[in-house]
């Protein structure tokens, strides 16, 4: 839910409760996000990166990672948990827009951020174009659910939802974007991480792998 397009990223109450919720994701979540980072190589781009939850997650055949957290107060969470990482990390707090990559990177990792970024479309063109031909998207996100709970996300995301929870928008077609930008989908599937009786809009997680033609 870390915005990645904002400039500046200043969320003062989201960077508060953020790193609370970090802190007490349930071990569904725990699971779903080592399985986001299992296998990957080279050199990786973290989008929205929060307080590094992901950062003990990259397997040693990561070479190297760019994470990007423009939000200074989880920026500097961040940087902690990047020093105790055993993979390279380097933290930048460039926007997507404002990056620059150079090399292209083999992967690039979005945990629960495309549901914050002003334009998803344009995010999406971006993470393709700094992308190696044949380089993986990992995606874990929140996902836009049917009926009541479907429902209830477009009645948060009209509401205090995204002006309080760094712009987190529950209801949107995250995969489809993904489409949309040329990625093609190797395998996706939606999980539940809260009972389906739970009153809130971000029970249903979608996790995926997409690649650069």
């Amino acid at each position: 839910m870390t915005a990645a397009v904002t400039a500046p990223c200043d969320n003062p109450f989201f960077a508060r409760v953020w790193p609370v919720a970090a802190a007490h994701e349930t071990e569904a979540v725990r699971a779903l996000r080592r399985e986001n980072l299992a296998g990957l190589s080279g050199r990786v781009l973290e989008v929205g990166a929060g307080i590094g939850t992901n950062f003990p997650n990259y397997p040693s055949s990561v070479v190297r990672v760019v994470a990007m957290e423009p939000e200074p107060r989880l920026a500097a969470r961040a940087q902690a948990a990047a020093a105790a990482a055993r993979v390279p990390i380097v933290l930048t707090n460039e926007t997507v827009e404002e990056f620059r990559g150079g090399q292209p990177f083999d992967a690039v990792v979005c945990s629960l951020v495309l549901c914050s970024v002003r334009d998803p479309a344009m995010v999406l063109r971006r993470l393709y174009a700094l992308l190696r031909p044949g380089g993986e998207l990992r995606y874990l996100e929140h996902v836009a659910s049917a009926g009541m709970r479907g429902r209830l996300q477009r009645f948060a995301d009209r509401t205090v939802w995204p002006r309080l929870l760094g712009n987190c928008h529950t209801h949107r077609d995250t995969e489809r974007a993904i489409i949309d930008a040329g990625f093609e989908v190797n395998s996706s599937r939606r999980e539940w991480t809260l009972p389906a009786w739970s009153p809130m809009p971000v029970s249903e997680l979608l996790l995926g792998r997409a690649r650069r033609p």
